[in-house]
Formats: structure tokens, sequence, C-alpha cells
């Protein structure tokens, strides 16, 4: 068994405890113990931290997953996981911005994936709910930013409700470009009807929409409807999507781009 010292390896051994919750509904706490070949002193310790964020819960020993279908994962652990898929789909979705234009960013971590490469698309007007993104872009040269307040949310690190929902009203951008917990029969959905009805928003006050989504969005399920993918003007996917997926997507009227790997 491994030393409890492994700090540096703690936020790898935080998600792949979530992914195996979250995979299996519950675990016994010394079963995760013995396959992250840790302590339980460790374990507990990390689970802890877990439920904290309100991704899993503690009871009699055993850890249980939160219902995932009506509430979202957070931010950190969103943010480790499908890294490499979010780059390659960021990678393409670039190509659907230009110099000068007013952009919508949601508060998803597959669009926080576009930061490091809007400098190549500057000078931009970014408006964005979300508070990552604004720290993230604060200091992007020829980066404009404007802020969407409202009720904060820290599971996402954003603002949403009415006060951001009448702001995004108010605006009228180029393009809004956003993604989605979930896809199922080639409709969007979300867990959190808040999330939902900010998306929309921003879908409706931008003359172009892009939506982005990696594969694994075509295996779960959420509890609200954002909007069918046909509605979009270009739904960008990675190349872990199988073709069958993509296929019926087309056959559904969507116009979808495959990022390469």
């Amino acid at each position: 068994m491994s030393t409890d010292s492994s700090a540096a390896a703690r936020p790898e051994r935080l998600a792949d405890i979530t992914e195996a919750v979250l995979a299996e509904g519950t675990v016994r706490i010394e079963a995760l113990a013995e396959r992250f070949q840790v302590s339980l002193m460790t374990v507990h310790r990390d689970l802890d931290e877990l439920q904290r964020r309100g991704l899993v819960r503690k009871e009699r020993g055993v850890a249980t997953a939160l219902p995932t279908s009506l509430v979202e994962a957070s931010e950190q652990y969103r943010v480790t996981r499908q890294s490499a898929e979010k780059a390659a789909i960021a990678r393409a979705a670039i190509g659907h911005l230009s110099p000068g234009q007013s952009v919508f960013l949601d508060d998803s971590t597959t669009v926080a994936a576009l930061v490091p490469l809007l400098h190549s698309v500057t000078p931009l007007t970014v408006i964005t709910n979300s508070l990552s993104l604004l720290t993230d872009l604060r200091s992007v040269a020829d980066v404009t930013l404007m802020a969407l307040g409202g009720t904060y949310y820290s599971w996402c690190s954003a603002f949403m409700g009415g006060v951001t929902n009448a702001a995004i009203r108010h605006l009228r951008a180029d393009v809004a470009v956003m993604s989605s917990a979930a896809v199922v029969d080639g409709v969007c959905f979300h867990q959190n009807a808040e999330s939902v009805e900010t998306k929309r928003a921003m879908f409706e006050q931008a003359a172009t929409r892009i939506m982005l989504v990696d594969h694994t969005k075509f295996e779960r399920r959420a509890l609200h409807a954002l909007l069918p993918l046909a509605d979009f003007d270009a739904v960008v996917v990675d190349a872990g999507t199988p073709a069958a997926v993509v296929d019926d997507l087309r056959a559904r009227g969507a116009v979808v781009h495959v990022a390469s790997q």
C-alpha cells in the first residue's frame, strides 16, 4: 500500500474515486481503499472532500453517488474529465469565431477549453456568466469582457437566474458557444433547470449558435430539455463519438463536425 503522503496524486485520485462511485452507485469504503492502494484514513479524507463538493455521500461504511440525473457534478470534477477530447473540440470550434465578434460563452468546462485559443481570434468581446472564465480571460490582450451577474452557484462557479437572463436579453451577440450535460434522441439535456434557461437565453440572443459535446454526453441522461441539436448552426463532437451516433444526428438535421484527434 502506498503512503498517505502522496499529496500530488490526490487530485487524480479524487477524480478516479468520484468516477468509480458514480459508475457503481454505491461502493464499500474498504473496497475503495483496496482499489486505490491507500489507507482507510486517506480514503475517508478523500470522501469527506467529495462530500463537501456535493458529489458523493458517506454513510455506514459505504460511499453513495448523488443522483447524477438531477445534480450536476461540480466544476472541480468536470474540469478533469475528457480533457483531451475537450481540447480537440476546442481546436475545431475556434474556426467558427472571427476577430471583431461578440461571443456568448457559457459556464461549461467544455467551452472553457477555448480559453487558450482565443488569442488567435482577437479582438473579441466575450460575454459570460462564468466566474472562472472571467478570471482566466482578464489578462488576455484584446479581449473585452462583459460579466453577466445574478445569483452565484459555487458548483459551476457561475451566475444564473432571472437577473442573469434579463441581462442576456438586453444584448445581441454574433455567436453563442455552449455545451450540455447529456444528449438523448438528438436533444440536449441538463440536470439544472436554471442552467437550461441561461443557455437558452444565450441561444436566443445570438446570430450563430455552436454546441460542443464530447462522446460521453451521448451515454448520459439528464432531467431538463434544452434544445434539439438540429437547432444549432454547428455541433462539434470529438473523434470518439461513434459513427452511428454522428449518422443519426445528421439524419435528424444536425450539422455535425467531428474534431480530429
